[in-house]
C-alpha cells in the first residue's frame, strides 16, 4: 500500500524554521550595533541564509536519508569529509551550549539573587550542573521529552519576545528617553574597523540550523514555487523579533552598559520597575529559563544522533557503538558532556560574562560555517557528479543559479570565519593572546580530530545496517 505523503502549508514550515532560527539570548548581541543592525540582518540574510535554505533543500530532497548534511557531503565529496562535515555540524554546539546556559544562569540570578549575575563560579556551576543533568535525562530518550521542548519554545521564547517588543513601543508611545538614535544616518554601520563588525558573525550562528528543516522541504505542495516563500516567511518573522527585540533593548539601556549575558533581563527589570510591576520580573526569568532549557534539550540528542550515523560506514572507534533501549548512543552523550564541561572553564579566564559569552559563540559561529563552506562545495560537486537523481525542489536557473547561490554562500562563510578572530571593539576580551590562542587552538583541535580519527578508522569499526 503507497504511503501518502504529508503535506506542509507555507506557514507551517516557517514557524518550524523560525524555532530553529529565533533566539532571545542573540538580542542584546544585535542590539550592540543599534540601528545599524537592520542593514546587517538584510546582508546575512541576503548572502548567507537564502543560500543555505535553497541549497540544503535541493540535497534534502535529492538524498533524503537518515544522516543529513553526511549524506550529503558524503555523496559529493567522499566519506572522510563527509565524516569531518558532520562532526563540525555537532562538534559547534560544544562551545554553543555553554554560551545558552549562561544565559539561564543569569536570567536565573534575576530571580533568586541579582548579586550572582556577575559571578563567575555561579555561572561555571550552573553549565555545569544544567548540562550534566539534562545530559542524564536524555537516557530516557528524545519522545520522552519532546513536549517540553514544544512548550517551552512557545512560553520561553515567542511570549516573551513579543513582550519584550510592546514594552519597547509603549516606552517610545510614552514619550521617555531613548538611548538609541533612531535617524536615516543612524541605519549606516561604521566600517571605519573591522573590530566593528565582528558580531557580525553571531548573527551567522543565529541564522545558522536552516539545513535540519531542510529535509521537510518535499513535504511542501509544489516545493518550487512554497519551500523558498516559507523561507522567505520565516526569515522575516525572525527579522523582526530579532530587530524589534534588539530595538526594545538598545532603547532603555546604554549601549556601552548592555551586557550580552544578561542584556534581556536588564531590558525587562528597566520596563516592569518603570511601569510599577517589578513583580513579573521573576515570573518572566521562570519563562525564559523554560524557554532556553527547552531549547538545549532539544538539540541535546539530535546532533549526536547524526554522529552516531557514521558508524554503518566505521567512522567511530567501538566505544561509541553503544545503544541504551530508547536508541540513545549513550557514551556519546558523556563524551560530549566532558567536552562541554572543559570548554565552560573558559568563563573563569575571561575579564567578564560578556566576553566569555562571545569567545564561546564566535568558536561555535567558526567550526559550523567550516560545515557550511563543505556543504556548499558539495552541492555543486553534486550537480554534476549525479545530475540524474531526481530532486523534489531545485535551485532555480539551473547550474548558474546553483554556482551564484554557492559561491555567494562560501564568500560570506569564509569571510564571518574569518573576522571573529578580530576581538570586538565593544568589548574588553582582557589577553589578546588568550583570546587568539583559543580560538586558534580549538578550530584547530577541533578539525583535526575527525581527520585523525578517519585516517586511523579500522575495518572492525562498520557497524552492518
Amino acid at each position: 500500500m503507497k504511503k501518502t505523503r504529508r503535506v506542509l502549508s507555507i506557514f507551517v514550515l516557517a514557524m518550524l524554521n523560525v524555532s530553529i532560527m529565533a533566539s532571545l539570548r542573540n538580542l542584546p548581541l544585535v542590539s550592540e550595533y543599534g540601528l545599524s543592525a537592520v542593514c546587517y540582518f538584510l546582508v546575512v540574510a541576503l548572502l548567507f541564509l537564502i543560500p543555505c535554505a535553497l541549497v540544503s533543500a535541493e540535497l534534502a530532497t535529492g538524498w533524503p536519508k537518515t544522516g543529513g548534511v553526511y549524506v550529503w557531503v558524503r555523496e559529493g565529496l567522499g566519506d572522510r569529509w563527509g565524516f569531518f562535515a558532520i562532526w563540525m555540524q555537532w562538534v559547534h554546539n560544544v562551545a554553543w551550549y555553554p554560551v545558552i546556559l549562561s544565559f539561564v544562569a543569569t536570567t536565573l540570578a534575576y530571580v533568586v539573587d541579582v548579586d550572582l549575575v556577575q559571578n563567575k563560579f555561579y555561572v561555571l556551576a550552573v553549565i555545569l550542573i544544567g548540562f550534566w543533568g539534562m545530559t542524564l535525562g536524555n537516557y530516557l530518550g528524545i519522545k520522552t521529552s519532546s513536549w517540553f521542548s514544544a512548550i517551552g519554545v512557545i512560553v520561553g521564547t515567542i511570549v516573551p519576545g513579543i513582550l519584550v517588543i510592546g514594552l519597547g513601543a509603549l516606552w517610545l508611545l510614552k514619550g521617555n528617553p531613548s538611548h538609541m538614535t533612531y535617524s536615516a544616518a543612524a541605519l549606516l554601520p561604521d566600517l571605519s574597523s573591522f573590530q566593528n563588525v565582528v558580531f557580525l558573525s553571531g548573527l551567522f550562528l543565529a541564522f545558522a540550523g536552516l539545513e535540519v528543516s531542510a529535509a521537510h522541504a518535499g513535504d511542501v505542495e509544489k516545493p518550487q514555487k512554497n519551500y523558498p516563500r516559507a523561507i522567505l516567511l520565516a526569515a522575516l518573522i525572525t527579522f523582526f523579533v530579532f530587530m524589534l527585540g534588539a530595538l526594545a533593548i538598545g532603547t532603555v539601556i546604554p549601549k556601552e552598559k548592555i551586557n550580552l549575558v544578561s542584556g534581556l533581563m536588564q531590558a525587562f527589570e528597566i520596563f516592569f520597575s518603570s511601569y510599577s510591576i517589578g513583580w513579573i520580573l521573576p515570573i518572566m526569568g521562570v519563562l525564559l529559563i523554560i524557554g532556553a532549557i527547552a531549547e538545549v534539550n532539544a538539540w541535546i540528542v539530535g546532533p549526536v544522533k547524526g554522529l552516531y550515523a557514521t558508524t554503518m560506514h566505521g567512522n567511530l572507534p567501538p566505544q561509541f557503538h553503544k545503544l541504551n533501549k530508547h536508541g540513545v548512543p549513550t557514551n556519546l552523550l558523556i563524551f560530549q558532556a566532558i567536552i562541554v564541561s572543559i570548554s565552560s572553564c573558559v568563563f573563569l579566564f575571561m575579564p567578564s560574562l560578556s566576553s566569555s559569552f562571545w569567545i564561546l559563540t564566535a568558536l561555535s559561529a567558526q567550526t559550523y560555517l567550516m560545515m557550511y563552506v563543505l556543504m556548499f562545495i558539495a552541492a555543486i560537486r553534486l550537480r554534476y557528479k549525479k545530475p540524474k537523481v531526481e530532486r523534489t525542489y531545485r535551485v532555480p536557473f539551473g547550474n548558474t543559479g546553483m554556482w551564484i547561490a554557492c559561491v555567494t554562500g562560501i564568500i560570506a562563510s569564509t569571510f564571518a570565519f574569518a573576522i571573529a578572530f578580530i576581538p570586538p571593539g565593544q568589548l574588553d576580551v582582557g589577553s589578546l593572546l588568550f583570546y587568539e590562542s583559543f580560538l586558534i587552538v580549538g578550530v584547530v583541535l577541533m578539525s583535526a580530530i575527525p581527520l585523525i580519527i578517519h585516517h586511523f578508522r579500522k575495518s572492525h569499526w562498520r557497524i552492518k545496517g
